[in-house]
């Protein structure tokens, strides 16, 4: 015999699964944040305590301006910067118009090209560390942003999304801008990146955090430590420095990619969904 369940009911029920589910999946993420930052407000001496406080028994806010002052983070922010800066716009001045040759080009092996190219998504980052890092010691780039910025020019994932985007766009705005005399490259500048702007947040963003947080290429890359980046110049400085120091430098080393996705979020999310259903 079937036994019905009221709508109301089933509703009540669909409510508080997703409110229960919300609440885990956001502690899980912002627990341990808030829980870096609260740290690096405790004395030493404190944060070693077994078991551990919750809240300060000592607030020390001024750990912060301790550990940017100790660990110099001014000049590896700014090292950081250049190198996310340099990798964001190589990136797109190589990838953007690749995904537009193969989308609206179409080469004779566009597909062939394309899924090459996804084949090197396949393999292990750690296969590409020997040759890569032989071919920049040749070149002469050892201690060098332009190896970073090399190293991320071709992005198999970049190109991919971009490519997707593009084959979105109404035909009809580029024949128009075709009839009117446009080439190619008129119509990628004038046409079709105003109307990617969405994507290209996206893909901006997976960029500037991808390099932001790298730590093995620049580790092998820069062997002067006044050329490090902020995530080797902190696993450097990790065995001398205390523990409450330390997470002070985690914690401001992350704010700016934090910041960075809270202002565009939203242009993150309409470049993910942009596209996704054809008309």
């Amino acid at each position: 015999m079937r036994t019905l369940i009221a709508p109301g009911r089933s509703r009540t029920g669909y409510t508080i699964a997703l409110v229960v589910t919300t609440v885990v999946l956001t502690a899980i993420f912002v627990v341990p944040l808030l829980w870096v930052v609260v740290s690096a407000m405790k004395p030493a001496p404190e944060l070693a305590r077994v078991p551990p406080t919750v809240l300060p028994e000592t607030w020390t806010p001024g750990t912060y301006a301790e550990a940017w002052d100790l660990m110099d983070l001014g000049s590896y922010f700014w090292n950081t910067i250049v190198v996310a800066v340099g990798v964001w716009a190589v990136q797109l001045a190589v990838d953007v118009p690749a995904a537009y040759a193969l989308s609206r080009l179409r080469p004779v092996l566009g597909k062939a090209i394309l899924g090459a190219m996804l084949v090197t998504l396949m393999m292990p980052a750690a296969v590409l560390l020997v040759p890569t890092y032989m071919t920049i010691a040749d070149l002469g780039l050892l201690n060098n942003p332009a190896a970073l910025w090399l190293l991320g020019a071709a992005n198999a994932f970049t190109v991919f999304l971009l490519k997707r985007f593009f084959d979105q766009l109404p035909v009809e705005v580029l024949e128009a801008a075709r009839i009117d005399g446009a080439n190619q490259v008129t119509m990628l500048w004038r046409v079709v990146l105003p109307l990617s702007r969405p994507i290209l947040a996206v893909v901006s963003i997976f960029a500037v955090v991808a390099a932001w947080k790298d730590f093995i290429w620049p580790l092998l890359v820069f062997s002067d430590p006044a050329r490090q980046t902020l995530s080797v110049a902190l696993q450097r400085f990790a065995p001398d420095t205390p523990v409450n120091l330390l997470l002070a430098g985690l914690v401001l080393s992350s704010l700016p990619m934090i910041g960075l996705f809270l202002v565009f979020q939203r242009h993150v999310l309409a470049g993910l969904t942009a596209g996704s259903v054809k008309g």
